[in-house]
C-alpha cells in the first residue's frame, strides 16, 4: 500500500509539473503573440504624453495585441525615425509635418493629442511685455527655426510693429526660467507645462497665445504620427495603436489624478506636483469641443498650410488629404 501511495505521489508531482510547464508555455506564447512596436516622443516626457503611458501601463496596448516601447527622440527626432521605419509611431507637430509632407517625407498624422493650440509667447511680468508690439527692442529665445520669426512677425504686424527690431537668440536646451533671467526677455512655451510650472513657482507670466491673434495658428500640436508604409501594409497595427491610445487619453480626461500617478511612476524624475497640476489643467483640453478625442479637421490643416505659404515657409503646396487621417480612430457609438 505504501509503495502504491509513493507511486501515486510521484505521478501527481509529475502531472503538476507538466501543468506548470504548459501554463508557462502558454504565457510565453501569449507574450510572443504581442506585436512589438516603438513610439518615439517629441521631447522629454510630460503630460502631452500621459495617454501613451496610461495605455502602456494600464494594459490597453496589450489588450490590442501590442507590446509598446516608449523612447526619447535623440538627435534624429521623431519625424525622421518614423519616416525611416526605425520607429512605428511618434509624437509630432502639425507645423513640422506640414513642411515634411511638402518635401515628400512619408509621415501621416493619425490623431490630434490636443484639439487647440495651447502655446504662446511668455515673459516674466516684470519685463512688461503686454502685447506683440512690446517685442520691439527685446530678445527672443528660441531654437533657430524660420517658423519662429514668421509667427512673431505675423503677430507684430497686426500692431504695426517691426520684427527686425527683435533680437533673435538661439537658446538651445536652456531652461525657460534660466533663460529669461539671464539671456532673453520672452520665449515660446506650452502653457500646460511651463506655464503651470511658473504658477507653482509663484512667478507671474504675461502670455500672448497664438490663437488670440489668428485662427490659422490654431493648429494641432502635438499629434501622433506613423508612416505611409505601415498604413498600407499593416493597417490593423495602426488601428490597434490608435484605439489603445484613445483609451489612454480618455482615462487621462476622466481620471486626471490617477493618470498623473501613472506618469509619475513611469518617469520618477519628474516633479510630482508639476505633473499633477499640469494634468489637471490639460485633461479637459485633450478633446475640448471636438466630437471625440483625436479627431482632426481638414480646415485646420488647410488654414495652417495657407498661413505657411503666405509667410514663405513652404516650398510647395500641401496635399492635405495625405497629411492626416481620422480612419483609425474608434468609431463613435450611437447613443
Amino acid at each position: 500500500m505504501k509503495k502504491w501511495l509513493g507511486y501515486l505521489l510521484i505521478l501527481m508531482m509529475l502531472t503538476a509539473c507538466g501543468n506548470t510547464d504548459d501554463a508557462s508555455s502558454g504565457t510565453n506564447e501569449a507574450s510572443e503573440k504581442l506585436k512589438k512596436v516603438t513610439v518615439v516622443l517629441d521631447w522629454t516626457p510630460n503630460t502631452n504624453h500621459t495617454g501613451l503611458y496610461v495605455a502602456r501601463d494600464k494594459g490597453f496596448f496589450k489588450e490590442q495585441g501590442l507590446d509598446v516601447e516608449i523612447i526619447m527622440p535623440g538627435e534624429a527626432g521623431a519625424n525622421q525615425l518614423v519616416a525611416s521605419g526605425k520607429a512605428e509611431f511618434g509624437v509630432g507637430y502639425q507645423e513640422s509635418l506640414t513642411e515634411a509632407r511638402v518635401q515628400d517625407v512619408p509621415i501621416v498624422s493619425i490623431a490630434a493629442v490636443i484639439q487647440h493650440n495651447t502655446s504662446g509667447f511668455a515673459s516674466p511680468a516684470e519685463k512688461e511685455i503686454l502685447s506683440p508690439k512690446d517685442y520691439e527692442g527685446k530678445a527672443y529665445g528660441g531654437w533657430g527655426a524660420p517658423v519662429e520669426k514668421a509667427v512673431i512677425s505675423s503677430l507684430m504686424k497686426q500692431e504695426g510693429a517691426d520684427v527686425e527690431k527683435v533680437d533673435m537668440v538661439n537658446m538651445g536646451d536652456t531652461d525657460f526660467f534660466t533663460a529669461v533671467k539671464r539671456d532673453v526677455d520672452f520665449a515660446w512655451i506650452y502653457y500646460a507645462w511651463t506655464g503651470i510650472e511658473a504658477e507653482l513657482r509663484g512667478e507671474k507670466l504675461n502670455m500672448q497665445y497664438l490663437t488670440d491673434y489668428s485662427d490659422k495658428l490654431d493648429y494641432y500640436t502635438p499629434v501622433l504620427i506613423t508612416n505611409e508604409k505601415l498604413i498600407a501594409e499593416n493597417p490593423d497595427t495602426v488601428r490597434a495603436f490608435v484605439t489603445a491610445a484613445s483609451q489612454g487619453y480618455a482615462f487621462a480626461m476622466e481620471q486626471p489624478e490617477e493618470a498623473a500617478e501613472v506618469l509619475i511612476k513611469a518617469v520618477p524624475e519628474l516633479d510630482p506636483e508639476l505633473v499633477k497640476a499640469s494634468q489637471k489643467w490639460l485633461s479637459p483640453r485633450y478633446q475640448d469641443d471636438a466630437s471625440q478625442w483625436g479627431i482632426q479637421d481638414k480646415k485646420v490643416w488647410e488654414n495652417y498650410a495657407q498661413w505657411m505659404n503666405e509667410n514663405g515657409l513652404l516650398e510647395g503646396k500641401l496635399d492635405v488629404e495625405k497629411a492626416f487621417t481620422n480612419e483609425f480612430l474608434p468609431k463613435k457609438e450611437n447613443k
